[in-house]
């Protein structure tokens, strides 16, 4: 996911904004009591995440897959005042976890996480979304896009992770079917009439989009 040598990476992130400590703090547990914690952001990301925010001062962002929170609240430094935003999750067993991590930010009041299917919490939520963040289950990356982009405010910024999958969608011999449906998601949001789009070789990829 990483296809910077290490020695650039570890300058990239030196002469980056460092971490938070309970951003460091939730880095460090993460890989030492998660599951797959190379799911997490990660400093270079979530400092993107957070300069992102930071230009886009959005009142209301959607964030479709929490995992331990590390994204949430790298997104949330940029919160306008009294801006909100909710993240979604499944996975019910990292609930307590991350609910303590959020509680102990500056933006405990600011941040509402949801634990369920996002395909059917989404439709009843009836927020215009300044910013959406997509960083789930990469079968569904279609349907968040599709359900998403009418509650995207105009102008507003679409951001979806692990868009190059591992280098895979550019290797001509990686024809498995993750593989496909993530290179028929890049073709098909690159192609849609009604956003701008930029791919940013950032740690898996992440795909920006903008609301036209």
């Amino acid at each position: 996911m990483d296809f910077l040598p290490d020695h650039l990476q570890q300058y990239v992130e030196q002469h980056s904004e460092p971490e938070s400590e309970l951003l460091r703090r939730i880095n460090r547990e993460t890989h030492l009591n998660v599951l797959k914690p190379r799911m997490l952001s990660g400093h270079l990301q979530g400092r993107v995440l957070s300069m992102l925010s930071h230009m886009i001062k959005p009142k209301h962002i959607l964030e479709i897959g929490t995992y331990t929170g590390y994204s949430a609240l790298s997104l949330a430094e940029g919160l306008a005042k009294n801006g909100k935003l909710i993240t979604i999750d499944v996975n019910e067993e990292l609930e307590n976890q991350v609910n303590g991590y959020f509680h102990e930010s500056p933006f405990k009041d600011q941040i509402e996480f949801m634990i369920g299917n996002a395909q059917e919490i989404i439709p009843n939520l009836s927020y215009e979304w300044d910013m959406v963040f997509i960083d789930a289950d990469k079968s569904s990356y279609s349907n968040y896009f599709e359900m998403t982009l009418p509650q995207l405010k105009s102008g507003g910024f679409l951001i979806i992770d692990n868009v190059l999958w591992s280098g895979k969608v550019a290797e001509s011999d990686k024809n498995d079917k993750a593989t496909e449906s993530m290179r028929a998601f890049n073709k098909m949001v690159n192609n849609h009439p009604g956003v701008q789009s930029v791919l940013f070789p950032i740690r898996d990829g992440l795909m920006i989009l903008r609301k036209l």
